[in-house]
């Protein structure tokens, strides 16, 4: 039987199915420059994107909803479903052109993938406990560069390989499980076995492929989709439980999620010698008949994302309206950064009244758009849960700060109804690879209808709300303990998956440095002075091991990953010693810049390191440190810079979980 789970408030009617609000049409149809008419046909609404169909034995229906009380989960069960990897024909809205350009574009492709939307992936939705055997089909055409040997395996490559990686997941990385350290070939199908533990977090996760050499070129075309463990398992005086249960629908706050997948397909179209088409400013450029595509790693690097004049993508969708929306109602947004290398600032401002459309726009246009149009109070966001992880307490901001591959769970609350814009927002240089100050991008427009009346203090609303939800949804043996915690600051207090790591728990250390060795030629990617090489296991840890991890950038900045074991951030230090990760520090070396700001103690799976500026010139690489349990799984697996062009060109290394040999180092084999 095809068996899909319940969504916790999830969105699961189409937007498009729908039409958008009178009122919502209204809002859009008062834009400046914009007929309604027009304004209805040129609309692309953002949906949630489709689950990829899961078969699941047949089930008693309470046990499929894994309805057990006091966060007793129903037995585990088996889940199958298929991906196929395949070349897909389609189209991507280019604003500044007012049409679509048709591109041809490596994608993952499963039963329910929306045909106006293919370039983001199915989402995959699961419980804690199931075992999920994925198939993975590559139909790409042969490619030569796959099995060739001896050459530099630095050099991007093997373009139509692939295999799967399920970000931020604590499963098995050996075998059939999250392994990342083989290739499937074109024509080659294979079947990923992912048992999933009956403890492991719920939360927002992702899956995108992992080939060494091709990671870059496959995410960028879209290869990359969400992954939820939704979570049924409710706090008690004993145990923590998962936010999901809190944040379930009650008769005054539906708590609607919206799912989104932030992307960055830099397609580009090619003249007869291959080289990559552009307009005099530089932008890219495809004509009414050209087919765009994302064929060679000139396409990745410094600056030129921006110089691309792409759009970043919501859901598969460019400049996108988000409907549905109603003042005074609790939104759950889970984000999800699935680009490649580009930082994204997310920010929500509300339209002023009459404002102009943003039709015509190009990216160049966006800056000054933004500032004349989007002139609303920069709204606050309340975060969460950090790369799928409950944080201890809600952490409020005007901006969060999206480096490649983070998530944020974030509760929205839309004070009044009306046109609201979604924003990439300017950032200080040292925020982005670029060492540049990125320019605003509009991202997409929020339809609020009217709904609640919602007072000047947002902040004091989602508590009383909150708590209200704490009274209806929270067993009575711990109502009490929940409520109080959100009173006291929105405490999450029974909601955090991991126990903090103490001082006497650390066994061991490790050093990492990345570094781009700009005086080679080609410049080399490097962890820790080397760059990768697939024969060579970097790092021996041992299973039951706790370390503490201090990670530094000697040139540019680059976000740490480390697969199937998260880490707790410890502290962050700026270039003075300050530490920027308490909840009131100001991290103001050369400008501002929130990211850092109340991570202390967060968990998570991947973390910006930071270096202003290149070495030589001033002082300006941080400090962070981290920890690290090594539970459960051993095997080899990586961890990289998740600039996704940096990792193909060796910016890597492997890892290996080995057992201790009982006499204090650890067991190398049954010798």
């Amino acid at each position: 039987m095809s068996d899909q789970l319940p969504h916790s408030g999830l969105i699961r009617t189409s937007f498009r199915a729908l039409a958008l609000s009178a009122f919502a049409l209204c809002a859009l149809a008062s834009l400046a420059n914009a007929q309604p008419e027009d304004r209805l046909e040129n609309t692309r609404v953002v949906e949630n994107p489709p689950l990829l169909e899961i078969i699941r034995p047949a089930r008693p229906r309470e046990e499929a909803r894994m309805a057990a009380p006091e966060g007793v989960p129903a037995p585990a069960a088996e889940a199958a479903l298929d991906l196929n990897v395949t070349y897909t024909s389609g189209k991507i809205w280019n604003p500044a052109e007012q049409r679509y350009d048709a591109v041809k574009l490596r994608s993952y492709q499963g039963k329910g993938v929306n045909p106006d939307a293919p370039y983001v992936s199915p989402t995959i939705s699961i419980l804690p406990g199931e075992t999920i055997r994925m198939t993975l089909h590559n139909q790409l055409p042969p490619d030569p560069s796959c099995i060739k040997e001896g050459k530099d395996v630095n050099i991007p490559h093997c373009f139509n390989g692939t295999n799967l990686h399920t970000h931020g997941l604590w499963v098995n990385p050996a075998g059939n499980g999250d392994n990342v350290l083989i290739s499937i070939n074109p024509g080659v199908s294979f079947q990923y076995e992912y048992k999933v533990p009956s403890d492991h977090p719920a939360g927002t996760f992702w899956y995108h492929t992992h080939r060494h050499g091709s990671t870059a070129l496959q995410v960028a075309s879209g290869m990359a989709g969400a992954l939820v463990i939704r979570g049924t398992r409710y706090p008690s005086q004993e145990s923590n439980g998962d936010i999901d249960t809190l944040l379930a629908p009650t008769n005054t706050q539906p708590f609607i999620e919206r799912l989104l997948v932030m992307q960055q397909i830099q397609y580009a179209c090619r003249d007869a010698q291959g080289k990559i088409k552009t307009n005099a400013d530089g932008s890219y450029k495809c004509d009414p008949d050209d087919v765009g595509g994302i064929e060679g790693y000139d396409q990745f690097g410094p600056g030129t994302w921006p110089a691309s004049g792409r759009y970043t993508s919501i859901n598969g969708q460019v400049l996108p309206t988000f409907g549905g929306a109603r003042a005074g109602q609790i939104e759950h947004w889970r984000v999800i950064h699935g680009g490649v290398r580009d930082t994204i600032n997310l920010q929500f401002r509300k339209l002023k009244e009459g404002g102009r459309s943003p039709a015509l726009l190009t990216a160049a246009q966006h800056n000054a758009y933004v500032q004349e149009n989007c002139t609303g109070p920069a709204l606050p966001q309340y975060l969460i849960a950090a790369d799928g992880l409950t944080t201890k307490a809600v952490i409020k901001t005007n901006v969060a700060v999206y480096q490649p591959a983070y998530r944020w769970d974030t509760l929205m609350v839309f004070p009044q109804a009306g046109v609201y814009c979604v924003i990439d927002d300017a950032a200080p240089p040292s925020a982005s690879v670029e060492q540049a100050p990125p320019s605003r991008q509009l991202l997409g427009l929020v339809t609020v209808d009217p709904g609640h009346p919602v007072p000047r203090d947002i902040t004091a609303y989602l508590t009383s709300e909150l708590v209200a939800a704490a009274k209806v949804n929270m067993p009575d043996s711990i109502q009490s303990r929940v409520a109080s915690d959100l009173r006291d600051g929105l405490k999450l207090t029974k909601f955090v998956p991991h126990a903090d790591i103490k001082d006497n728990e650390v066994t061991g250390t490790q050093e990492l440095r990345f570094n781009i060795d700009v005086n080679k030629s080609p410049a080399e990617f490097q962890v820790n002075g080397k760059p990768y090489d697939p024969g060579r296991i970097d790092r021996v840890l041992t299973l039951g091991g706790v370390d503490e991890w201090t990670l530094k950038s000697d040139f540019v900045s680059h976000p740490f990953h480390i697969h199937v074991n998260p880490f707790q951030i410890v502290k962050i230090l700026d270039p003075n010693g300050k530490d920027v990760s308490t909840a009131d520090a100001v991290d103001s070396i050369d400008a501002p810049d929130p990211q850092y700001r109340a991570l202390k103690g967060v968990w998570k799976d991947t973390l910006w390191v930071k270096n202003l500026v290149p070495p030589g010139k001033l002082p300006g690489q941080y400090t962070l440190v981290v920890r690290t349990r090594y539970q459960r799984y051993i095997g080899d697996f990586v961890l990289h810079c998740h600039i996704l062009d940096h990792e193909d060109q060796g910016m890597m290394q492997n890892v290996r979980i080995a057992l201790p040999d009982g006499g204090g180092s650890k067991s190398h084999g049954h010798h």
